[in-house]
């Protein structure tokens, strides 16, 4: 660790504006869902073809991030930082502006783009100007911005789209992401992450190459995976599942971003007490039974009792879900060293998105040959592939518990 970077040196302060473009990007990316039936029928288009534009933004951000990681790691962080989240701004007014399906396909695969450097850079810079005894609570501060914006960016990104339409959504997130681009330049010292070292092509390679990385990776795959089978169809769950309908659901999605919200600050908090092992290992188990639980209850309850095991379940859930994820990414940096941080964490969140993609697809199966009840139980599945995979990453490296993911 370099002086210019040690903990003792360097203020959390500055990692608050980090967050709030976490929060511009993360409020673009959720409150889409359930703006899908108004943009179809203005678009002239079917469901099924606008809930492309979820999948497409899914799979560009994981193909470009690591990409863009790659060819801008000399730049300066704050400099690039701030250029992304700029050409977020710039991307959400194209979306406003779109006249066709098309255009605002366009627009989806720049945003895309924009979040997948951002994100990950804001992440790569908190873990290293926070230092190892403050890195998960460097890495809750910025998640903060994302699990902030599940819990009220979609509850509201659904009023504006109801009251004003879909459009003024693109606008509103076009509109903060440019004050958070002003917060960046404003709040973030030009020295910030100048002493950070740049990996070299080849070390970037040798990290991503890496087995023990590539299987981490993929732990971050299936765990996504099992959230989003649920997630992506968890109106539609609620509402066959239990007595809520209509506005009702939306208070449950809320109630969810408010258990990942304490989740990613609790997370980030035990990794610095205990370390990730002790956190990933619980977390995927909480996850486990509280997808089987919903499941569960939706098989064999009436709906008028299903509905306290289900909120339980989606809070366990919650919490669970996103007190896992700045676990896996200090284990990740531990794994990476700090010159492969930049790659390491830009793969993770590729591999994140991956993981979006394919269990909104499993999902969609899941649906299209069982039940909706059944959903649970097929995330609890991934979940169960996610921690057999952890143990035996941590069984074959033959580490002590306290540094397991190092």
């Amino acid at each position: 660790m370099t002086p210019s970077v040690s903990a003792t040196r360097v203020s959390l302060a500055p990692l608050y504006w980090l967050a709030l473009g976490t929060f511009a990007v993360g409020t673009e990316s959720f409150m889409i869902a359930g703006l899908l039936p108004g943009m179809a029928a203005d678009l002239h288009t079917s469901i099924v073809a606008t809930g492309q534009l979820v999948t497409v933004f899914a799979l560009a951000y994981a193909l470009s991030s690591p990409v863009l990681t790659a060819l801008t790691g000399a730049l300066h962080r704050r400099t690039l930082l701030i250029a992304a989240l700029v050409a977020f701004s710039a991307a959400n007014v194209i979306a406003w502006a779109a006249q066709n399906y098309w255009e605002l396909m366009a627009a989806r695969v720049l945003l895309a783009a924009a979040a997948g450097l951002y994100v990950p850079g804001a992440n790569a810079l908190a873990g290293a100007i926070a230092g190892p005894e403050r890195r998960g609570t460097a890495l809750a501060i910025v998640n903060g911005g994302i699990t902030i914006a599940v819990a009220f960016g979609v509850p509201l990104g659904a009023f504006i789209g109801d009251r004003l339409g879909w459009r003024m959504t693109f606008a509103g997130v076009a509109a903060l992401a440019a004050a958070a681009s002003a917060g960046l330049i404003l709040g973030l010292p030009r020295t910030i992450g100048a002493g950070l070292p740049v990996a070299t092509l080849r070390e970037r390679i040798e990290t991503a190459r890496r087995p023990v990385v590539l299987m981490t990776l993929i732990v971050t795959t299936l765990w996504a995976m099992g959230a989003y089978t649920v997630y992506t169809y968890l109106a539609l769950f609620v509402a066959e599942t239990t007595p809520l309908a209509g506005a009702q659901i939306g208070y449950v999605l809320f109630t969810w971003g408010v258990a990942a919200g304490v989740g990613v600050f609790a997370g980030g908090k035990a990794v610095d007490r205990i370390g990730p092992r002790r956190v990933i290992v619980p977390c995927l188990a909480v996850s486990i039974g509280a997808f089987s639980l919903m499941s569960a209850s939706a098989h064999w309850l009436p709906a008028s009792i299903a509905l306290v095991p289900v909120l339980v379940g989606v809070i366990a859930w919650g919490v669970a879900h996103w007190s896992f994820y700045p676990a896996q990414q200090a284990g990740l940096i531990a794994i990476a060293g700090l010159r492969g941080t930049p790659i390491a964490l830009s793969l993770n969140a590729s591999f994140m998105y991956l993981g979006f993609s394919l269990g909104a697809a499993l999902g969609s199966l899941t649906l299209s040959f069982t039940s909706v009840a059944n959903l649970g139980w097929t995330a609890a599945a991934c979940e169960v592939a996610a921690l057999a995979l952890t143990v035996g990453i941590w069984s074959a490296r033959n580490v002590p518990k306290c540094a397991a993911c190092a």
